[in-house]
């Protein structure tokens, strides 16, 4: 018996190949329509060719994914999500790391711009400027990264930081020493917005946004009279747990760590890390839907602290 063809799913359902292509890739037909082509198509083991549906609809079936790291879980996370709901509405995705380069991530964009239906740009480490003269803002969704014309998908990193402030002080810390990420980045913005405005807190030098940038912070902050720490994101923050240990600091007896993102290995340290949790890999998903028009306007996601070993009370 030969493979099943369009034309097997159109006769058996009594429609157009027109209604049964538009039927399996999300196009205009009644939901009794769709959900019968469906059925259809899988009994008979009807697999659509990508190839040739993009012969007749004029796309590709396949997204880009432009993240600065796959070193960072954080950004494995979205784009897990980014996958998994591309499997879902049949559509593939192409991922490239720009190693944190703005001028790759031009680059990747212009690439993947050519030979995609859209991408997904997640924390570019591009100027505003750049990004709105090489996106195209029907085609382009950015994560965690707010530009003014271009869609996008963020967490509240306002919101989660506040918790995390708000955590600590209630634990009876006065002096909250922070360590930034890079200076220009978008959501380093959003956390000094916060942060400078709260006397207890302690602006530090940023560092990189890795777990050697957390070994440097860890002498940063036990040079000044901080009694918690809270880090631009969770691989600093294990980075500081590292260089505290070395030193002979006792987490959290002598200083509580608050990490931000809150990916697999916070879990997994010693002590195991009190994090604001952002929703990876459900921006992954939504920012695909967004991406393809099956949901609305921009979407603010929420922020959580999740509550661990590394963060206690002040002792006297």
């Amino acid at each position: 018996m030969g493979r099943t063809t369009v034309q097997d799913v159109a006769r058996e359902a009594g429609v157009s190949v027109a209604t049964v292509s538009r039927a399996l890739t999300g196009g205009t037909v009644s939901p009794s329509t769709r959900e019968a082509v469906r059925a259809i198509a899988a009994r008979l083991g009807y697999q659509p060719n990508r190839a040739a549906r993009g012969l007749i609809t004029g796309r590709t079936g396949n997204l880009g994914l432009i993240v600065p790291d796959l070193r960072n879980p954080f950004f494995a996370d979205v784009a897990k999500g980014v996958t998994a709901r591309a499997r879902a509405v049949d559509h593939g995705v192409f991922i490239t790391d720009t190693d944190e380069d703005p001028v790759a991530e031009l680059e990747a964009l212009a690439t993947l711009g050519r030979n995609t239906d859209g991408v997904l740009l997640c924390s570019p480490r591009s100027a505003d400027a750049d990004l709105l003269t090489a996106a195209d803002p029907e085609r382009t969704v950015l994560l965690h990264r707010r530009v003014p014309g271009l869609p996008s998908v963020v967490a509240d990193i306002a919101g989660g930081i506040r918790q995390a402030v708000r955590h600590l002080i209630a634990l009876g810390h006065t002096r909250i020493a922070y360590v930034g990420g890079p200076e220009d980045s978008w959501a380093a913005r959003q956390r000094l917005t916060v942060l400078t405005e709260v006397p207890e807190v302690l602006i530090l030098d940023a560092v990189a946004p890795t777990f050697e940038g957390g070994l440097v912070a860890g002498d940063l902050v036990l040079a000044g009279p901080a009694t918690a720490v809270l880090a631009y994101n969770d691989l600093v923050a294990l980075g500081l747990l590292h260089r505290l240990a070395a030193r002979g600091v006792a987490v959290p007896d002598r200083v509580s760590v608050v990490g931000f993102d809150d990916v697999s290995l916070a879990v997994m340290s010693h002590p195991p890390l009190t994090s604001v949790a952002v929703p990876k890999d459900r921006s992954g998903s939504v920012a695909l839907d967004l991406l393809l028009g099956r949901t609305g306007a921009p979407v603010v996601l929420p922020a959580s602290l999740v509550v661990r070993a590394s963060s206690g009370v002040v002792r006297p």
